[in-house]
């Protein structure tokens, strides 16, 4: 029995072992990212509004008073009230239900432009990072020909190849988004691949697809996905000014970018109509312009700990 009990005391005070200080220290950086993103008031604010947007975009039926394209044309032009809270458009569809489903589209465009763009630019970056050489040269002189045009001026020229629908705005913005993550993934990987850690792994006779994949890009992504998040706010706004030259979505979609260009013509007499959709811009790209700001804060490597 003493013994035992002996074994049992040398087992208490064992040391921990490696891997349990690696889960340790990663769960101690996670709390400590996560601390640093919500210490900031505004990132906070940003952070407060894309979540009331998020839950509009998808209670968006149940929200909303009525169908976002009913015409009533006796309502038409009214201004805002109990039954209509944001007022009616010039065929007596409600403003509010147009908005409320108009996030939908924006913030859809925002996920699938930036998801898309990211995807790409991470593969065209990664491998031109690492493989180098001839491949480096063709790969990036590509990227080179995209960031040579202004984007606006390209995504409008591409939308109009392709037609005016929210799709093929959102191949036409991601088309002229991806360099961006390209590039900054290049930075990245050239930076690692002569790390200790990728030498070990091709020591070992790991093969570049696997160096690629498990060692590269887990390390290199972070900045992307800061990008990421200045990019949805780019994107909606780029969405919304294609829509509103007529380019990108058309009537009756719900669509802020739609709303104000069918409200232009009255913002002397019926301002609601313009205001309303262009806050809800203003206010989504600044959310998501925010976020940027504080999650590249949080994880930004070289801040001193406990800013």
């Amino acid at each position: 029995m003493p013994h035992e009990s002996g074994r049992v005391r040398n087992r208490e005070s064992a040391p921990p072992r490696s891997h349990e200080l690696g889960s340790i220290h990663r769960l101690s950086s996670t709390r400590g990212t996560l601390s640093s993103f919500f210490r900031n008031p505004l990132t906070v604010v940003g952070l407060t509004v894309a979540t009331i947007l998020v839950v509009a975009a998808i209670a968006a039926p149940w929200l909303a008073p009525s169908d976002p394209v009913l015409q009533v044309l006796s309502d038409r032009l009214s201004p805002p009230s109990r039954l209509h809270l944001l007022g009616t458009d010039q065929l007596g569809r409600d403003v509010f239900s147009r908005l409320v489903f108009g996030a939908r589209a924006s913030l859809g465009v925002g996920i699938v432009v930036v998801s898309s763009a990211l995807a790409m630019g991470s593969a065209v970056g990664l491998l031109g990072g690492y493989a180098g050489g001839i491949v480096d040269d063709v790969l990036m002189r590509t990227t080179d020909v995209f960031l040579a045009f202004p984007s606006l001026i390209l995504a409008m020229a591409i939308a109009g190849a392709l037609g005016p629908s929210l799709g093929n705005t959102m191949i036409a913005i991601a088309a002229v988004s991806w360099p961006v993550y390209a590039r900054l993934m290049r930075a990245q990987v050239l930076s690692l691949r002569q790390r200790e850690f990728v030498i070990a792994a091709r020591s070992l006779g790991a093969s570049g697809v696997r160096i690629m994949w498990r060692h590269l890009l887990p390390n290199a992504i972070t900045p992307l996905f800061v990008q990421g998040s200045f990019d949805m706010g780019g994107s909606i706004l780029a969405a919304a000014g294609l829509s509103f030259i007529g380019f990108g979505a058309q009537p009756p979609t719900p669509e802020w970018g739609v709303m104000v260009s069918e409200g232009r013509r009255f913002i002397n007499t019926h301002m609601w109509l313009s205001l309303f959709p262009g806050l809800a811009i203003l206010s989504t790209v600044a959310a998501f312009n925010l976020i940027g700001d504080g999650l590249g804060d949080a994880l930004n490597p070289r801040k001193p700990e406990g800013e």
